[in-house]
């Protein structure tokens, strides 16, 4: 089920939120755990009940094991750690089934020349995201951090809908103790207020902002044979966009949700596009996974404390199975591999103790990330190569028809003068402004966290939150999944 969905917000949310604090007011506490769990797996379950069975398998599997890691008695050390071994394993095995089988096996064939049929099986709603939430609860487990021998409060904790689907990946120490909070058990109309305000710039965002940027995007990478230079930007910067304001659109929305629950998600977007070098912006930009990958992979490897070539090792090892993580392809790949490349060459210029200038700073990291989404978005190579070449002149350069007679000496140089942005289908006037307009919105405007904190109830808020669900509403009539989705 969508966010952004009539079938969500005028029917789900408020029936599951109604039951949800009814059952809580007759001090039915494990009556409401288990009617949000519940609720939530049939959230899970609108998508395609089929694959229903397999996060309960999933879900048990995990309980078990840490379980299992938390009881002290009758367990060495060493047995332990084959436990979290086989959890771990066991987990990246279900995770590599679904997700990277046809990946292998196509490669296989490639490099040896054999026709091992492919499985062509669809990936599982959510699974690279429970599958790191849940490795996170077993290494916690391990290392005490935390006790649960209860299975209805795991599985709130894993299923727990605002979340589910495409995060932000929580710790369950984060998460459990606001949900026995008695107080969290009452309805506050503060959080209310606050949650609807917040679901609807997240809902603002997906279904006006990012599904507007979306159509020029997939003109440019699906559809145009080739991309003129302005094309290819426009193409490679209405991704940029749209990318942003689906997740982050997505991120508030789960936060926005929670709230009305009295649950507080972690932070998920911090203004990443005002990063002014790649460290800040990997501290901004899908905090949870970041942090997620530093806790339990960087920090697994040896991190920073082996000296300077195991670090820079330690880095790319970590950037790649980010991208890996994203998605089974050599496109995504490359994209991790530019991101820890980029990391490692940040830490040598700071160890030399070089700085550029914050507007500087800002450029190159800001056309580094942009350059790097193409091989993101990119379906295949060739899709990324012809992007690339576009946004480098190789393709050719065409400027507005109107500007021939006073530019008219650039033909001799190979500019052509007609419609400028003719492949990808774009009103110039309309994509040039929506683009100017949102790169200040996301570099100079405050964020929606920050709003958030800042805010207070009342008739400027309640407006505001009306008109931006008026005018979401507006565009439900175009549906679209969230780009995490596909993760």
């Amino acid at each position: 089920m969508l966010f952004n969905s009539y079938e969500f917000i005028f029917l789900y949310l408020p029936f599951t939120y109604l039951i949800y604090f009814f059952l809580n007011k007759q001090r039915l506490t494990e009556a409401s755990k288990g009617f949000l769990a519940v609720s939530s797996l049939f959230f899970y379950s609108w998508w395609s009940p089929i694959y229903l069975p397999l996060i309960l398998v999933s879900m048990v599997f995990n309980y078990v094991i840490g379980t299992s890691l938390t009881r002290d008695k009758g367990h060495s050390r060493v047995s332990k750690i084959h436990l979290l071994t086989i959890g771990i394993i066991g987990n990246v095995g279900l995770l590599g089934y679904f997700k990277y089988s046809d990946f292998f096996v196509s490669n296989i064939n490639i490099v040896l020349g054999v026709e091992i049929p492919l499985m062509y099986l669809t990936l599982p709603l959510a699974i690279s995201f429970f599958t790191f939430q849940q490795i996170a609860y077993l290494v916690d487990s391990y290392g005490g951090g935390v006790k649960e021998y209860d299975f209805l409060n795991y599985a709130v904790f894993v299923t727990f809908f605002p979340q589910l689907i495409a995060g932000p990946i929580v710790h369950h120490k984060e998460m459990m103790p606001q949900f026995a909070n008695v107080r969290n058990k009452v309805i506050n109309y503060k959080n209310v207020s606050k949650g609807l305000f917040v679901f609807s710039i997240g809902l603002f965002k997906k279904v006006v902002i990012a599904d507007t940027f979306s159509v020029w995007a997939v003109n440019g990478f699906d559809e145009a044979k080739i991309l003129t230079f302005f094309e290819a930007w426009v193409t490679s910067l209405s991704y940029t966009f749209q990318l942003y304001f689906d997740f982050s659109g997505y991120s508030d929305m789960a936060i926005g949700a929670a709230l009305l629950f009295n649950i507080k998600l972690p932070i998920n977007f911090n203004s990443p596009y005002k990063a002014t070098n790649i460290q800040d912006f990997w501290r901004r930009w899908h905090v949870t996974l970041s942090r997620f990958l530093k806790d339990y992979v960087y920090i697994s490897l040896g991190g920073n404390r082996l000296g300077d070539f195991r670090t820079y090792n330690n880095l790319m090892i970590t950037f790649v199975i980010g991208g890996l993580w994203h998605g089974a392809g050599w496109t995504f790949i490359f994209w991790g591999f530019l991101h820890g490349l980029a990391l490692v060459l940040h830490r040598v210029w700071s160890q030399f103790g070089l700085r550029l200038n914050s507007v500087i700073g800002w450029v190159v990291t800001f056309n580094f990330v942009n350059i790097a989404w193409v091989f993101f978005r990119a379906n295949e190579w060739e899709d990324a190569i012809r992007v690339l070449k576009g946004m480098i002149g190789l393709s050719g350069v065409v400027l507005p028809g109107r500007l021939s007679g006073k530019f008219s000496f650039l033909s001799s140089y190979g500019v052509e003068f007609g419609q400028w942005l003719r492949s990808i289908e774009g009103s110039a006037i309309k994509v040039t402004s929506l683009l100017v307009i949102f790169l200040i919105v996301v570099v100079f405007f405050k964020n929606s966290m920050e709003h958030m904190k800042s805010f207070k109830v009342g008739y400027r808020t309640s407006i505001a939150s009306a008109l931006l669900i008026l005018l979401s509403m507006l565009s439900l009539n175009k549906v679209s999944e969230f780009l995490y989705f596909n993760f």
